[in-house]
């Protein structure tokens, strides 16, 4: 056995990618072809999104939108077309031919997708949040004031409305709550409050429609009961994308419940 064995785990070992509005932090994970690009959501994180990625072929470029991890804080508004051009900027830089929005980066891929219809062969949407109807839920009102929590360095607050996001029946147990705690703990120590500030008021697009227009193969995955992201803005981004197939699973939470089924679907369709 050798000394570092068992005893540690290192963490990955990632690069920065420099453009106008400063560095981007990514990862990427597998070799050969095709690559993946792949988008967090809100408050995620590089590391929140690999699972996504586990039983995908070939390599998976894994980046943190700006406030998140390493990357730069711009000045420059934030928006979902601000977000786009940094997935736009990490996909040309790997030269990814497929890529996975998960809600936030979902509705970044949507953004990119009006621009560019043709970019991507293959395109996976995981619980997407938003079209060009602004929202006006409840889970709106609490990511702003977990943006507020964040400002104000509280980490147990935070982490206690991140937990009320979690399918109630998940909420005791351990590994739920210690992931909530760390999460938050990432939140706080970042500039992710300005994000949770800013983004939720946004729209991903202008206009939905021009979505009729991507070719490309596309896999969408929602859950019922999921308050931050209906399954109707799925079921709508189906029936605009011509070559769309939807998958909605019970609830639960995609991964709590659910996650050997995810990593299946993902992984076939980007075999």
């Amino acid at each position: 056995m050798s000394s570092d064995s068992g005893l540690r785990t290192l963490a990955p070992r990632t690069s920065l990618l420099p453009t106008r509005d400063g560095a981007l932090e990514y990862l990427v994970t597998g070799s050969g072809s095709p690559t993946t690009v792949f988008g967090h959501g809100l408050a995620g994180s590089i590391a929140t999104t690999r699972p996504f990625g586990s039983s995908v072929a070939g390599s998976r470029a894994f980046f943190h939108f700006r406030g998140h991890g390493a990357s730069s804080s711009p000045e420059t508004p934030w928006t979902y077309a601000a977000l786009a051009g940094e997935l736009r900027a990490v996909a040309d830089h790997v030269e990814a031919s497929r890529a996975l929005g998960v809600s936030m980066g979902a509705g970044a891929l949507s953004h990119l997708l009006g621009e560019t219809p043709d970019r991507f062969e293959r395109l996976v949407f995981v619980i997407p949040a938003v079209l060009d109807t602004p929202r006006t839920d409840a889970a709106l009102d609490r990511l702003i004031r977990m943006g507020e929590l964040a400002q104000d360095r509280d980490v147990d607050a935070v982490a206690e409305l991140m937990l009320e996001e979690q399918p109630a029946a998940m909420r005791d147990r351990p590994e739920v709550r210690g992931w909530c705690h760390d999460q938050a703990a990432t939140i706080v120590r970042t500039d992710v409050s300005r994000a949770l500030r800013s983004i939720p008021h946004e729209v991903a697009l202008a206009d939905r429609s021009v979505l009729r227009g991507v070719t490309a193969p596309a896999l969408i995955l929602a859950q019922q009961d999921d308050p931050a992201h209906p399954v109707w803005v799925a079921e709508e981004l189906a029936r605009l994308l011509p070559h769309a197939r939807l998958e909605v699973l019970p609830p639960g939470g995609i991964l709590w419940s659910h996650r050997p089924l995810v990593r299946s679907l993902i992984g076939e369709f980007l075999a």
